[in-house]
């Protein structure tokens, strides 16, 4: 299908069909990030370099829908949902797929490595951030079940108690990240400073993909808190 008769397939349904085409989009570039690490950590290039432009692309392709909804939703729309605030979780969601974009490039520019006693944690770190974000999608696959409802009853305590366990998710990456820190800094002396300031900023940017997920959940919890 053209891209503009699947553009205007998709806003011709109800424009949170589109935020979850977005969402959807974005998710399925960060898990991209799972090959990506593997790849340093088995020093494959093939592997990261693949992994690498799939992250690329996939934020390519969320910048097009991103740019997409906000070109086609009407300033007059009339929806339990305001405007802002739906465009606000666009913005959120399109932050995931752009850091998952700087990881990438980070790894490639600088070919960097991990020391092995980071390798293991690692990539449970990188799965757990993944986990985020596909809960960050579940919750937003919601929002239809949750208009039928009209932000009441039993649909709102499910997303409630998913928004919850995004954060838990959340909670455990931040563990995570400040125990890889904290490897890193006992390896510090044997290692280039150069790589090891480079190292802090790579767990710091996982990090932050989760951070972005979890913001996601926020932001529709403040919606049903309204």
């Amino acid at each position: 299908m053209a891209r503009g008769s699947y553009m205007a397939g998709l806003f011709g349904r109800s424009p949170i069909s589109p935020l979850q085409e977005h969402m959807y989009c974005v998710y399925k570039s960060i898990q991209n990030l799972s090959i990506l690490f593997e790849g340093v950590v088995e020093i494959d290039q093939e592997k990261i370099s693949t992994a690498a432009d799939a992250l690329i692309k996939g934020e390519h392709q969320a910048d097009l829908l991103k740019k997409a909804l906000r070109h086609n939703l009407p300033k007059g729309l009339f929806m339990p949902i305001d405007r802002r605030d739906l465009l606000d979780v666009l913005l959120m969601q399109d932050q995931i797929a752009n850091q998952g974009k700087s990881i990438a490039r980070l790894i490639t520019g600088r070919k960097m490595t991990l020391p092995a006693e980071m390798q293991v944690l690692f990539l449970k770190f990188v799965d757990k951030t993944i986990a985020t974000v596909r809960r960050a999608l579940d919750v937003i696959n919601e929002l239809d079940d949750l208009l039928e409802s009209g932000f009441r009853g039993r649909e709102v305590e499910h997303v409630e108690d998913m928004i919850t366990e995004l954060g838990a998710i959340e909670t455990e990456v931040d563990r995570t990240q400040n125990k890889l820190k904290g490897i890193l800094y006992e390896l510090e002396d044997d290692l280039r400073p150069t790589d090891v300031m480079f190292t802090y900023r790579l767990i710091d940017w996982v990090g932050r993909v989760a951070d972005d997920a979890e913001k996601v959940g926020s932001r529709l919890q403040l919606m049903l808190a309204r």
